[in-house]
């Protein structure tokens, strides 16, 4: 998969562009997120999720939707999702 090497921390916008197809298609989506001001620069959030793992976002975003703590769940990186952990 070509987004595995875009993994990394400040990775953002080539990660996004690897599994979308495109970078303008990926600046794009960053721009409606609000991650992106309309001139293409990062805003405050944008700057935050660069600065996090693929990992770190993909568990970040399952416990703000869950509202369960960050350290419950693991991250796999074959489908970029984070589920809780087995007891």
């Amino acid at each position: 998969m070509e987004s595995q090497k875009y993994t990394g921390r400040n990775q953002l916008i080539n990660r996004l562009a690897s599994q979308v197809g495109s970078k303008n298609m990926a600046i794009e989506i960053l721009k409606k997120r609000g991650h992106l001001t309309p001139s293409g620069h990062l805003t405050p959030s944008g700057a935050k999720r660069n600065e996090m793992t693929a990992s770190e976002r993909a568990i970040d975003r399952a416990s703000k939707s869950s509202g369960r703590n960050r350290n419950e769940y693991v991250y796999d990186p074959f489908t970029n999702r984070a589920t809780l952990k087995n007891k």
